[in-house]
C-alpha cells in the first residue's frame, strides 16, 4: 500500500482495488470498523468509499455488511438507518450471541429497513461466525433462560 497512517480512507480503498486488479485478485475485503453512526464526517467517508468502489468496480458483486452487537438494543435501528444511507447495506452480521443478549432488535431492523441478517457471531474464533438460520434464531430468542 502506498498510503500511510492518517491517509484518506477512500484513497486507501482506491489503492487496494488497484492492487487487486493488478494481481488478478477476485475478492477485496474493506473493513471500516469503528465508525459511529452519529459522526457525520465518518458517514461522509463511508459514502466516499462507496463511490470509489462503485466507480472502480462497476460490474463487481458487492456486499456491504453492517456488524451489530446483539446487546445494542433499539439504537440498532438508528445505526442501521444511518449506515444504509451512507453505503447501502446488503446485510447484517449480528455478533455477541454467545452471552445473555438475544439480539431481538434485528427483527425491528429487518421490519423497518428491510435489511436481512446474513451471519451471526457466537464467539471470537473464525468458526464462530455462522450463516444466519432464522428458525434456530427464533427458537433461541423465545427460549427460557436456563440459569
Amino acid at each position: 500500500m502506498a498510503q500511510g497512517e492518517g491517509s484518506d480512507p477512500a484513497a486507501v480503498v482506491f489503492d487496494a482495488i488497484a492492487s487487486a486488479k493488478a494481481k488478478g485478485t477476485d475478492i477485496v475485503i474493506i473493513d471500516t470498523a469503528g465508525r459511529l453512526h452519529n459522526k457525520k464526517h465518518l458517514m461522509d467517508e463511508l459514502a466516499k468509499i462507496r463511490r470509489v468502489i462503485d466507480r472502480e468496480l462497476p460490474d463487481a458483486d458487492k456486499e456491504s455488511l453492517l456488524v451489530l452487537d446483539a446487546t445494542t438494543g433499539q439504537n440498532a435501528i438508528n445505526q442501521a438507518s444511518e449506515f444504509a444511507k451512507a453505503t447501502g447495506i446488503t446485510g447484517i452480521v449480528l455478533t455477541k450471541l454467545d452471552g445473555t443478549a438475544k439480539g431481538g432488535v434485528v427483527l425491528a431492523v429487518k421490519e423497518t429497513l428491510g435489511i436481512p441478517v446474513k451471519f451471526i457471531g457466537v464467539g471470537e474464533q473464525v468458526d464462530d461466525l455462522q450463516p444466519f438460520d432464522p428458525e434456530e434464531f427464533a427458537k433461541a430468542l423465545f427460549a427460557k433462560d436456563e440459569r
